[in-house]
């Protein structure tokens, strides 16, 4: 007997009516029709399951922290950095472990079951670290979080940069992180890229890179990211985030700079929300738009994925945790509607993601976990396009949280009833 049936879901893929069998954990069993009896059979009704969401590239030592110890009025990336340097001292692990747990429900229930997080390294104490390995540790039975060793301050500006690192890592940090925009100097940036990249190599941990956050088109910072990635044999353990000034490049440089990207096995995480709001603030008009070439990146045969990267913090006052809100503002801003863009943008937030993170057992096929989504759409687009009520989220099988079908009801003469947005069938 099986512990969970779904039968009449409508997959990714576009396949419908389909079902799919669950025992211990994992799916066993992806058909139109499996003949088994289960413990819990649950009509899908046509709707759209999908794997859990994946954001990642996200900051939770500072999420909810929006306010404190002010806000931040200019709502640029400089003021965000300064104003979480004030509040730095006054942190509690404590509170950031209260918050991450509040914020950590907010994902659930939207059906992101994995994260990777930011976390700042730059002050000797280790506060952040250690209250963010609390927080792991207890979202472990039902959220899968992975923390990034991250000198928020440039881990050769920083004194002791390095040393904060290397302990982070010691007490049980996955990535390492760097920033090496925010170095004083282009070669100081590039030196932190080598070091840290020799750092994993001799670890064996993955990187993820803060990589050219900045509207300066000479900020070339994944460059030397992908030189040293294949110099050190580390293709496909590497990640560069953000990567914005390669919107403002020139696209000859770019013409070069993809393939090498590709090359070298390097993915590249894209932050919609956050990066059409900080970039281009220093522009009148046009004002860029300040996100990474996405769609050129795709076509060049690099792995590109979408984080939220910030909510309700001291760089973004917005956000609730919905991975269908950032894919929904990546395929407007990189202007990716055409089906298959919204489908790429779907992935960018669940496979692509998923990849980047080095997921294990993630997928709708037999042998993976069953932890997957029933969402009130009937393919993927129309997920995004109503950033989609999740019905049901379960993880390795066990229903974790549950929404009635969103509608609003109706009182027009003659057009009474339940109105969902749905594209008439």
């Amino acid at each position: 007997m099986l512990d969970l049936l779904l039968t009449g879901a409508t997959l990714p893929d576009g396949r419908t009516g389909m079902s799919v069998g669950v025992q211990g954990g994992r799916i066993v069993d992806v058909a139109p029709r499996i003949d088994a009896t289960a413990n819990n059979t649950v009509d899908a009704a046509g709707y759209l399951l999908t794997p859990h969401f994946c954001d990642p590239h996200f900051h939770m030592d500072a999420t909810l922290s929006y306010g404190l110890p002010r806000v931040n009025e200019s709502g640029t990336l400089l003021e965000g950095i300064a104003l979480w340097g004030e509040l730095k001292p006054q942190l509690k692990a404590e509170d950031m472990v209260r918050r991450a747990l509040a914020y950590c429900d907010w994902a659930v229930a939207r059906g992101l079951l994995a994260i990777r997080s930011h976390v700042d390294t730059s002050d000797p104490s280790l506060l952040t670290v250690e209250a963010m390995l609390e927080v792991k540790r207890r979202v472990a039975p039902y959220l899968d979080l992975q923390l990034v060793a991250f000198p928020q301050d440039g881990v050769l500006r920083t004194r002791g940069g390095m040393d904060n690192l290397e302990r982070a890592l010691k007490l049980g940090i996955d990535v390492v992180g760097g920033i090496p925009h925010f170095e004083r100097t282009m070669s100081e940036g590039a030196e932190s890229v080598r070091r840290l990249c020799e750092l994993a190599a001799r670890t064996g941990k993955l990187v993820d890179m803060h990589c050219d956050e900045s509207d300066d088109p000479l900020s070339r910072h994944i460059e030397t990211l992908a030189f040293e990635t294949q110099r050190l044999g580390l293709q496909g353990r590497v990640n560069g985030s953000h990567c914005t000034s390669m919107h403002s490049m020139d696209n000859y440089y770019v013409s070069k700079l993809i393939p090498l990207i590709a090359e070298s096995g390097v993915s590249v995480v894209a932050n919609p929300l956050i990066n059409i709001t900080l970039q281009g603030r220093h522009d009148t008009y046009p004002k860029r738009r300040g996100m990474t070439r996405v769609p050129e990146l795709l076509a060049g045969g690099v792995n590109v994925a979408f984080g939220h990267d910030c909510v309700m913090d001291p760089w973004y006052g917005m956000g609730s945790g919905d991975m269908l809100e950032v894919a929904h503002m990546g395929l407007h801003v990189a202007q990716m509607t055409s089906r298959s863009g919204i489908h790429a943008c779907f992935e960018a937030v669940t496979t692509r993601a998923a990849r980047v993170m080095h997921l294990d057992n993630y997928g709708l096929q037999p042998g993976c976990d069953a932890s997957f989504v029933l969402l009130q759409a009937r393919d993927p687009v129309e997920a995004i396009r109503l950033r989609a009520q999740r019905l049901k989220v379960w993880r390795k099988g066990v229903l974790l949280a549950e929404a009635p079908p969103a509608a609003s009801r109706l009182h027009v003469p003659g057009r009474e009833g339940d109105v969902r947005f749905l594209w008439p069938e």
